[in-house]
């Protein structure tokens, strides 16, 4: 009876074994493994940036946001406008006579590789590419009255923009990142604005929140 029974327990064991190995081949093969990543989570960060477009001083205020993979990379998604007055030359104005400003802004993806992350000062590099976009626009209750339809002689073009930071933990959760960064756009064509009047150095500064 005993060897019976003991002869029982080895065939259910080996039953069990089988199928565990059934199972487990069964599982989908992938060329891709996840398992390394470690997500630190999510951070944003707001930005202004001080630069020279058509020769005249701008300040472009912006964001991004992105997942922070690893506490070395972050994906995600930026954007920065101006929010100065930039004349509009007589010449290129799309309403003769009328206080014409140009729109500057550009949008698009955002990646940032951060040095030794945890340490209180350390660098970071990122590089936002993606569109921009031109415009005209009236500067003065008075010409929006008297110019209803006019064309904004709205651009679009190519922007990237690779940039450096030192950055400061100044708590668990908040960085202060002072940096400097290159605007290259390509293929703009709006009146008085090629890419050699839009492509520039900016010095910038990012206050970032979240969880690094």
């Amino acid at each position: 009876m005993k060897k019976h029974f003991t002869i029982m327990l080895l065939l259910a064991a080996a039953g069990n074994l089988f199928a565990q190995q059934e199972t487990a081949e069964q599982q989908p093969q992938t060329v891709f493994s996840f398992k390394s990543i470690r997500s630190s989570g999510f951070y944003g960060a707001l930005t202004n940036a001080s630069t020279s477009i058509n020769g005249e001083y701008a300040n472009l205020g912006g964001l991004y946001f992105g997942y922070f993979i690893n506490q070395k990379l972050l994906i995600g998604v930026g954007g920065a406008a101006t929010n100065t007055a930039l004349r509009v030359p007589e010449a290129n104005k799309t309403i003769s006579g009328a206080d014409l400003r140009y729109q500057y802004g550009h949008f698009g993806l955002m990646t940032e590789y951060v040095m030794n992350s945890n340490k209180k000062v350390h660098f970071a590099f990122n590089l936002l590419s993606g569109a921009g976009f031109t415009a005209q626009y009236l500067d003065s209750d008075r010409d929006e009255k008297r110019y209803k339809d006019y064309s904004h002689d709205t651009d679009f073009f190519v922007v990237l923009e690779p940039g450096a930071q030192v950055e400061i933990n100044l708590t668990k959760w908040m960085r202060l990142s002072p940096g400097i960064s290159y605007r290259q756009t390509i293929g703009s064509d709006a009146k008085g604005l090629d890419d050699s009047d839009l492509s520039n150095v900016s010095g910038n500064v990012a206050l970032k929140f979240g969880r690094f």
